[in-house]
């Protein structure tokens, strides 16, 4: 894809990770609201979305996980050079499928949503720790397939004692400390 001659000024990615349940959604859509009340341009790229359009069928295996964080990110890079900021809610449970997004765009916040896998579980809303628990899913994050939480976030949030506005008012003073955001 072609970038128009017209200079932008770059948007920037806030990916936000956690295991599912943690709050990810809850955050982005309070991240969501506090960016539209600022004027911001961006997109919500939400990993259950863009799955059920990239794979229909989803294995959730290394090889799918791969091909799919790589097209998020790519999908993320290009609109944040075309001057829309990008909130990614998706759980990417390994560093690098984050690291490769963080590689690609200059203007990049990690947020961790951290939270004990037993207030994920006892949550539970679309009921993936029920069907892992029954053994009708496979490779849930947290319970049969390893998570890898980020080694250095710029924004943690407490899943289970932070509210999401709150979280969401630190992600953006974050934005503007870095010089994403005007204040």
């Amino acid at each position: 894809m072609k970038r128009s001659t017209k200079s932008l000024q770059p948007g920037f990615a806030v990916w936000i990770t956690g295991l599912p349940a943690s709050g990810k959604s809850t955050l982005a859509a309070a991240l969501a609201r506090e960016l539209a009340s600022r004027g911001t341009n961006f997109a919500v790229l939400e990993s259950d979305v863009l799955r059920r359009i990239f794979t229909p069928a989803p294995r959730y295996d290394e090889a799918e996980r791969d091909v799919f964080y790589g097209g998020m990110a790519y999908i993320g890079r290009l609109l944040t050079e075309h001057g829309v900021s990008v909130i990614f809610d998706a759980t990417a449970i390994r560093r690098s499928y984050r690291d490769r997004a963080r590689r690609q765009i200059s203007r990049f916040l990690e947020v961790y949503v951290d939270c004990p896998l037993s207030v994920c579980a006892a949550r539970d809303p679309k009921g993936i720790y029920r069907s892992a628990r029954e053994g009708a899913a496979s490779g849930v994050p947290g319970v049969q397939a390893e998570y890898e939480p980020p080694l250095r976030p710029d924004v943690v949030v407490r899943g289970d004692g932070e509210s999401p506005g709150e979280g969401a008012r630190r992600i953006v003073a974050r934005l503007i400390g870095k010089g994403y955001l005007t204040s």
